[in-house]
């Protein structure tokens, strides 16, 4: 077969170049996946929730149901003028606290309540989000931000509007600023608490005592507070009621702990736990939905994926005895891996420029629509990828799972035997590709699979439909990296020549440098101290302009100008509230 003809990325070679012609390729060896028993599918009925529903635990509908309560009575009294009702009771209860006031508890009152000025708010303030920052738990920042900002400015427009006095007919001890309903201080406090709590504590035995130790400082404080007369006990309850209340439905609902784990451990926050509720969930969507007896789930190839949750899942296999048992690969999909990939292209487009194929997507049943969709294009093209087994929801519209083959006892390239006739299976993988008319775009060592002398192409999620030239071409050359990390560059060359012109090959490099390799692939460049690209490069006969990557588009700079924007914005909102007094 000869080489395909096809446009180049950038310019023309030079018209002197001679074109080498490609021999025929061989077939791929490619064996059949092993059996796998199926039983009987289910089809959820109507109003049975998914395998892993959202919800929001009795303690947070508790706390909603507490503020909600809270805002009808501020209704009410407004509308019905029983304000003084209210007044004559606190006043009575501060008055008998006053009964007790001495000079040492009073000193005491003044310690304990430093929890609640301004200064020791804001000092509590600025750790967290530092701590949040550094440790890039920036979901759990975001929505930490959010719900300050709201809770705050709620309280403080509340204040404004009510218009409550501080308490009177009593001596008010220690500072005080503003209206008092409701106790600004104690609401902002008790906010920053709780958002501490369920962004910086992970979830179980330790979050419980965190829990406690919450209640405590706010026991204190409040005391110490009504001890110094500076709010009304309902002012204190109505505060730490909406201060609860809004920080727990935001955290639980938006960071839930299934989905987004406080964790301080290495790894990708990209990797969901598979473990408890989720696990069992997979277990049993995956009988229900493709007829899949699975026993175990558990994470595999952690390193190589950065944009999912890899796992082997052991089933049973078919027509053997009851301990027989085969795998099928999953890949864990949820809502976050989409909103990263957004995120990461917006970044992208910043920094670069929009490529022809950084369109996020929009939802998590596009993408996983969408790859096992390149996975069977691939598939049926004769490609040695994992054979597409179905797609699971675990929960609608959040989570979804690819399931495929399971490459039993294959390696990645980095750590296989190469020779020669791996190398031709690897280039005739891109050659193939390119006469049916599709890019990988994440061609790398993780991706590149060896078993009893096949190699095979995993991970389809980048995958394009009829991409450009430049895209093709940095394909080409990804592979002779990948290929060149276990030979050396010359041997691949020589062997890429029998598939592809001169022309091709030198367009592969002129289009690929640091931006389109993998990162993957750039740290293993790194750490074996040989630069592979110069190596090919001077193995070329003549060489081609580097391909433009940086592109210059209206819609680039309109997003760094809104970008610099909500950046100014935002810094000044965190100024401003810093530097107002509670």
């Amino acid at each position: 077969m000869a080489a395909t003809t096809r446009a180049p990325a950038g310019q023309a070679p030079p018209p002197q170049a001679p074109a080498t012609q490609a021999p025929a390729v061989g077939t791929v060896r490619r064996p059949d996946p092993p059996p796998i028993q199926r039983v009987h599918r289910r089809r959820r009925p109507s109003g049975e929730p998914p395998p892993l529903p959202r919800h929001l635990n009795a303690s947070g509908k508790w706390w909603l149901g507490l503020s909600g309560a809270v805002l009808v009575s501020w209704v009410v009294v407004v509308a019905t003028g029983s304000v003084a009702f209210f007044d004559l009771v606190d006043t009575r209860v501060l008055q008998a606290i006053g009964t007790l006031r001495s000079p040492g508890l009073t000193r005491v009152a003044e310690v304990a309540g430093v929890l609640a000025t301004t200064r020791a708010i804001h000092v509590l303030w600025v750790v967290s989000l530092v701590v949040l920052a550094v440790f890039r738990r920036w979901r759990h920042l975001f929505v930490w931000l959010g719900v300050c900002l709201l809770v705050t400015n709620l309280a403080g427009t509340v204040a404004a509007s009510l218009q409550r006095p501080r308490p009177y007919e009593v001596e008010v001890l220690g500072t005080w600023s503003g209206f008092s309903m409701p106790s600004v201080p104690m609401t902002v406090l008790t906010t920053l608490l709780v958002s501490c709590l369920y962004s910086l504590v992970p979830a179980g035995r330790r979050r419980d005592v965190g829990k406690w130790v919450v209640c405590g400082l706010l026991l204190v404080t409040a005391a110490a507070r009504l001890y110094l007369a500076q709010d009304h006990p309902t002012d204190v309850l109505a505060g730490v009621v909406l201060g609860v209340a809004a920080p727990l439905a935001a955290f639980r609902l938006l960071t839930p702990n299934e989905v987004y784990p406080v964790v301080y451990r290495r790894g990708s926050p990209a990797h969901l736990d598979v473990s408890g509720a989720r696990g069992q969930a997979i277990i049993r969507a995956l009988q229900d939905q493709l007829g899949l007896v699975a026993t175990a789930v558990t994470p595999f190839g952690l390193a190589g994926s950065g944009g999912s949750t890899p796992l082997r899942i052991t089933v049973k296999a078919d027509d053997a005895a009851e301990e027989d048992e085969s795998c099928v690969f999953g890949k864990l999909y949820a809502a976050t891996h989409v909103r990263s990939d957004r995120w990461f292209k917006l970044g992208r487009t910043l920094l670069y420029g929009r490529l022809e194929d950084e369109k996020p997507y929009h939802s998590v049943r596009r993408l996983v629509q969408y790859e096992d969709y390149v996975l069977r294009l691939l598939s049926d093209a004769g490609l040695p990828v994992p054979h597409p087994l179905g797609i699971v929801e675990i929960t609608p519209e959040r989570e979804y799972l690819l399931v495929a083959e399971f490459l039993q006892g294959a390696k990645e390239i980095g750590e296989a035997e190469v020779d020669d006739a791996i190398i031709d299976q690897g280039l005739a993988v891109v050659r193939r590709m390119w006469e049916i008319g599709m890019a990988h775009r994440d061609i790398k060592p993780a991706n590149v699979m060896v078993r009893d002398g096949t190699l095979f192409l995993i991970d389809s999620a980048f995958g394009e439909v009829r991409p450009s030239p430049w895209r093709q071409a940095v394909d080409l050359a990804n592979m002779m990296l990948v290929l060149a990390l276990r030979t050396d560059a010359a041997r691949v060359y020589a062997r890429a020549r029998q598939h592809f012109s001169e022309e091709e090959i030198a367009e592969a490099f002129a289009a690929t440098r640091g931006l389109t390799m993998p990162s993957q692939l750039r740290r293993m460049l790194r750490a074996q101290g040989r630069d592979l690209h110069a190596d090919f490069l001077r193995l070329l006969p003549y060489r081609l302009p580097p391909v433009r990557i940086q592109r210059w588009t209206l819609r680039r700079v309109g997003f760094s100008i809104v970008t610099v924007v909500a950046a100014l914005v935002a810094l000044g909102i965190t100024i401003d509230l810093l530097g107002s007094p509670l």
